[in-house]
């Protein structure tokens, strides 16, 4: 094999091999494009999910009222502006346990959802 056929065919690797490492690259990008959970409990899993795409960053604090009325989800008194409690409820569908969590909704000086947290809940009976 003629010496410039070897450097050919060294240049085609190199090339594969930074082709293959850049391919990784975006995978890992598009996989950490998924917001992180807001709890690590196991046990709010599935309304941390409900909540991330109900109620997006950026969501104005009516449509998280609404959300939450229109739900029957219990809204606690925070003692803060710009800052929601609700407790809220849901059946594990695996499980068909329920599910509770006590949500903190926070939000900027234009009322727009910046964040919320989770912390499971004891199970409350439904408000009649």
């Amino acid at each position: 094999m003629s010496n410039r056929r070897k450097i050919s065919m060294l240049r085609v690797a190199s090339t594969g091999g930074r082709l293959a490492a850049l391919a990784v690259a975006v995978l890992i990008s598009v996989a950490g494009c998924k917001t992180s959970p807001h709890s690590s409990d196991p046990h709010v899993r599935k309304i941390d999910e409900m909540l991330d795409k109900e109620l997006p960053k950026g969501t104005s604090v009516e449509r998280v009222n609404l959300f939450l009325n229109e739900r029957g989800y219990r809204i606690e008194n925070s003692g803060k502006a710009q800052t929601i409690i609700a407790v809220v409820r849901q059946i594990d569908t695996d499980t068909l346990r329920p599910e509770n969590a006590r949500v903190t909704f926070h939000f900027d000086t234009h009322n727009q959802l910046t964040s919320y947290e989770l912390v499971s809940s004891a199970d409350v009976p439904l408000n009649p």
